[in-house]
């Protein structure tokens, strides 16, 4: 379950394995039927089917029932006390079951720019903007490098 939920978050999310160790459950947001996680500003609508399945993860974290995490607030909690699960080995399970989080983490960034622009994918996925606007410009988004402007007139008008 906890592979699911990580790798869901790498692919839909773009988020780095170091950062999605660091989400609580208090980053899991219930308004009602509709669940959010919270990257950025505004937080990140979770789909239906994606919702139940971290739900499940939250209610059945694994380090849990030992005597240093009973009230662990991580969303993937650690075996240390007080720390969430370190970023290298959650990103070797992910790597071993088929997701390379990092090169799925680039895919998941740059279709998302291909879809929205940059600055609307900084604020909701929480990466800085010259990044977003960097990884959009690599991409090759139609009309990336021309000037706005009315360009069906002829030069003279």
């Amino acid at each position: 379950m906890r592979l699911r939920v990580a790798g869901v978050i790498v692919f839909l999310y773009a988020q780095p394995v170091s950062r999605i160790v660091r989400l609580s459950i208090d980053d899991v947001i219930r308004d009602g039927d509709t669940v959010l996680l919270r990257l950025g500003e505004p937080a990140s609508p979770v789909p239906t089917p994606v919702a139940a399945l971290l739900l499940e993860h939250i209610a059945s974290r694994d380090n849990m029932n030992t005597a240093t995490n009973p009230a662990s607030r991580w969303l993937f909690p650690g075996r240390r006390a007080g720390q969430p699960s370190r970023p290298d080995h959650l990103s070797a399970l992910l790597n071993e079951v088929g997701v390379p989080a990092a090169a799925a983490r680039g895919a998941a960034i740059r279709q998302q720019l291909l879809e929205l622009p940059a600055p609307v994918v900084a604020e909701a996925l929480g990466y800085h903007d010259k990044t977003t606007t960097r990884l959009r410009n690599e991409t090759g988004e139609t009309w990336s490098r021309y000037a706005p402007g009315d360009h069906g007139r002829s030069p003279t008008g």
